[in-house]
């Protein structure tokens, strides 16, 4: 077999460990596509507004036609709509979150195919899942093009990230009376 090959090829057993995993800033994984100057513009309002402070996406393994990724969103947080280049099946590991009419929780998930736009609203206690895809390497398409769009989100991001600071996810927040 050609090493090109072999090399592509995923390994039979590995173990990964969640203290080693690195935010998706520190990785070439999902690349922007199809950004336009108002989308740049819009996205340069969003991070500055908070949007940072407001989320924790890590690549906890990637292997060739495999990845798969933590992500806890805080409360609130205006998760733009947006698609990918590969097929997704999310699975809620703590929290809650809001998609179209459907409250899901721990233990549900949802599936969304390559290039489907989508978004979900993380609930009150913000939403961790996990993210299985079906390929290493991915993009990521904003969908809207229209400032009021961007504004309202970063408005949103600025209303919440003060309580933020202070939001633990929900997989280790401590209940009263626990």
């Amino acid at each position: 077999m050609s090493e090109e090959i072999e090399s592509r090829r995923s390994p039979r057993f590995t173990i990964y460990r969640g203290a080693d995993a690195r935010n998706y800033a520190e990785h070439d994984v999902m690349p922007l596509e199809g950004i336009t100057p108002t989308m740049a513009e819009g996205l340069a309002h969003f991070q500055g507004a908070g949007a940072g402070d407001g989320q924790v996406v890590k690549l906890l393994y990637a292997a060739p036609g495999f990845s798969l990724t933590y992500v806890w969103f805080k409360s609130g947080y205006p998760l733009p709509v947006h698609s990918h280049s590969s097929d997704c099946l999310y699975n809620i590991i703590s929290g809650s979150l809001q998609i179209g009419r459907e409250t899901l929780s721990a233990g549900d998930g949802f599936f969304v195919g390559a290039n489907v736009a989508y978004t979900y609203i993380p609930g009150p206690e913000g939403v961790e899942v996990l993210e299985f895809r079906n390929t290493d390497k991915f993009n990521i398409r904003f969908q809207s093009d229209s400032k009021d769009v961007w504004e309202k989100a970063a408005i949103t991001l600025a209303a919440h990230r003060a309580a933020w600071s202070r939001e633990q996810p929900p997989s280790r927040a401590t209940h009263s009376g626990e």
